[in-house]
């Protein structure tokens, strides 16, 4: 049997597509995210307290390449062979270079449910390969238009990115818990650590059924694009595989960081690249981060890459 949490996002798929009143309010799900983000960032930050190492910061630099490569690989594919225009190749790029802390909260919680090892920096990599995309594009985008990327340009671009609300409360939460520890952290753990995997069922419970709206009606004029999110997923883990041997990661790690680099940013990007790219389709994005690729990652892809991996 698939992970718990699995099942709720297939209970919300479900209910979404025969169109059931089911639906989660807004500051309900705006609030379960924020708590997801900020508890996957305390737990990294627990892990980490007393063992950061001259090794691992040279490891998480390798990381942050990776998502330096993975929207410039991605970028001529949309453009050639998705034959997207400029903006729009440009932001799915960006979607796709960045990645899904919904989906890491289910691979790290199925690495965890399996007895997987994972290293203490795992939570780390979200926000190493969150923003390098993001901002790679973006800077991409300013030189194409001709705009200036070192003055004002350049720095609206950081601050964007650096002050986003995933980034606050991931790299908030690893300063925390690092300082704080496991010990520091008692008196909340019980509450913010151990309802983690009920936050996370009641999260993905939603994701289904935005999934559902994102993909009724299928505008099967952008088949090429639908074609790209369904296969990219299980072309770009390979990109996670490969990195994570190289760097010789524990099995755990190496199953978070081959879902990460499969998936696609469906919270952060497309705030970023609303307000830096407003010619580009935030709705195409969408479609093909949270309609498609989530789903085959979470239902198909994990399981898949488990196999892959012989864990």
């Amino acid at each position: 049997m698939p992970d718990i949490v699995i099942a709720f996002f297939a209970l919300g798929l479900c209910a979404g597509l025969v169109k059931s009143d089911l639906k989660l309010p807004s500051p309900t799900y705006d609030t379960l995210a924020i708590l997801l983000m900020l508890v996957l960032g305390l737990k990294g930050g627990m892990a980490l307290h007393g063992h950061v190492t001259g090794a691992m910061v040279v490891e998480l630099l390798v990381v942050a390449a990776l998502g330096v490569a993975l929207p410039l690989l991605c970028y001529p594919v949309l453009r050639r062979l998705v034959r997207l225009d400029r903006p729009n190749a440009l932001s799915i790029a960006a979607h796709y270079g960045s990645v899904s802390a919904g989906t890491f909260a289910v691979a790290l919680a199925l690495a965890e449910h399996d007895g997987l090892a994972v290293s203490p920096q795992t939570t780390l990599y979200l926000v190493m390969l969150e923003l390098p995309a993001i901002v790679m594009m973006l800077w991409l985008h300013h030189r194409r238009q001709g705009g200036a990327t070192s003055g004002h340009g350049g720095m609206a671009i950081w601050r964007e990115a650096l002050t986003s609300r995933g980034v606050v409360l991931l790299g908030g939460g690893v300063v925390i818990g690092a300082l704080y520890g496991p010990q520091g952290m008692a008196p909340i753990a019980p509450v913010m650590l151990g309802g983690f995997k009920a936050m996370l069922a009641i999260f993905l419970l939603e994701m289904g059924l935005c999934t559902a709206r994102v993909c009724r009606p299928l505008p099967l004029q952008q088949w090429r694009l639908m074609v790209f999110a369904a296969v990219a997923p299980f072309v770009l883990a390979w990109a996670g595989i490969g990195v994570a041997t190289v760097l010789g990661l524990p099995p755990g790690t190496t199953l978070v960081l081959a879902a990460l680099t499969a998936s696609a940013s469906y919270i952060a990007a497309p705030a970023a690249i609303r307000a830096a790219i407003p010619q580009a389709d935030i709705g195409l994005a969408m479609l093909a981060a949270l309609g498609i690729t989530f789903p085959v990652n979470v239902l198909l892809g994990l399981p898949l890459y488990r196999l892959w991996l012989g864990v």
